[in-house]
């Protein structure tokens, strides 16, 4: 490794293994020697098994009672202030996030469609490729797959589409799925077909050891080994008749494992142990006068309250009485979780974004919807 003159071989692994798998793609054009170390299958098993930093979330909301997509796209950062609207200004038209795995984003065509396509992009250096969509669907939960330490190259190039499609029979609904491949640029029709008689959810295609995973409305999680195309339903760790009110939840990953989030009477997180048994742990359970953002809405809604009957002094007094015994199951305000990503959960409580940290109960306001 003559690029690194007399130095020990193992100090410019030990130094590059620390950076990001964003800057090592970008350094291998450095030299030759960086380019072998970087390329290395120890180097690349040591990147692998370290954990990248969470940097924040893409949030686009969607209309209510109009069909039209609403194109601004708001970046989140986790660790820092302030919010951005233009990170996708790079793309040749306005489009809609479907899905993001290990830096790269999946996206489509606002809705009404005048130039259907699909867009697989890098925000951080402006690359992007565009994919034919001959069956353009504003509903369709397209996932994206990409792990960069199968294939270390500049480009990013390596990735794949995944767009499950469900099937109506005489006897029983079922779910096929459309693999698009960056390496042919062609689609193609797997063989496997995988029995289902529910829809899918929020939360499209999360992205583990090779497996995506989609939510659906009737207890279970579909999943879809890309390499082997092998699909299997998998049940979620409690029915929702076990709760008094209707729960809502979402699925995100941590830590390499697929996690279950769930809101009712209480926060409750679960991750997957066992696929084909599938056996689920509880990591986490808070009531909601536990969670921090839950009593910040509760001061806030009431504040508001207050500002508008300000000249009824008996209505105050009826008011901090109320708060005094907050919260009620029936005062509730809606909590929704969006998604979940490294123990950090985005979630709407009524009109109000926030980012909830689950472990330290650290909660920081993200805007109004």
């Amino acid at each position: 490794m003559a690029d690194f003159g007399c130095l020990n071989p193992d100090i410019p692994f030990n130094v590059l293994s620390r950076l990001q798998t964003k800057d090592l793609l970008g350094l291998k054009c450095v030299s030759k020697g960086w380019h072998r170390l970087i390329s290395d299958r120890s180097f690349i098993q040591a990147q692998s098994q370290k954990k990248e930093p969470l940097s924040g979330f893409f949030f686009q909301q969607r209309y209510p009672y109009c069909s039209d997509d609403i194109k601004t796209i708001t970046y989140v950062p986790v660790e820092r202030k302030g919010l951005r609207q233009d990170v996708f200004a790079f793309l040749p038209q306005d489009v809609v996030v479907l899905a993001s795995c290990n830096g790269l984003l999946c996206c489509r065509s606002c809705y009404p469609f005048e130039d259907p396509a699909i867009y697989v992009c890098n925000p951080l250096n402006s690359d992007w490729w565009k994919l034919d969509w001959k069956e353009p669907d504003k509903e369709s939960f397209i996932a994206l797959a990409f792990d960069p330490f199968q294939d270390f190259s500049v480009n990013s190039k390596n990735f794949k589409v995944v767009r499950p499609r469900k099937l109506e029979t005489e006897e029983e609904e079922a779910y096929s799925f459309e693999i698009y491949t960056s390496k042919t640029r062609n689609w193609k029709l797997s063989k496997e077909v995988c029995w289902c008689n529910n829809s899918l959810s929020k939360n499209g295609g999360v992205f583990i050891g090779g497996i995506l995973h989609w939510l659906t409305d009737g207890g279970q999680i579909l999943t879809f080994n890309v390499e082997n195309e092998t699909a299997l339903l998998i049940s979620i760790p409690l029915p929702a008749g076990e709760f008094n009110c209707t729960p809502q939840a979402c699925i995100g990953e941590s830590e390499g494992r697929l996690y279950y989030v769930l809101i009712s009477e209480g926060l409750h997180v679960w991750f997957l142990e066992d696929y084909h048994d599938s056996t689920w742990s509880l990591k986490y359970s808070k009531t909601l006068s536990q969670m921090e953002f839950y009593s910040t809405w509760s001061l806030k809604y009431f504040k508001t309250l207050a500002q508008k009957e300000t000249e009824h002094s008996a209505f105050m007094v009826n008011l901090y009485d109320r708060m005094m015994h907050w919260p009620r199951i029936d005062d509730s305000p809606l909590l929704d979780p969006l998604a979940f990503k490294d123990g950090v959960l985005v979630v709407r409580v009524s009109s109000t974004i926030y980012l909830y940290h689950v472990e330290t109960s650290k909660m920081e306001e993200v805007g109004e919807t």
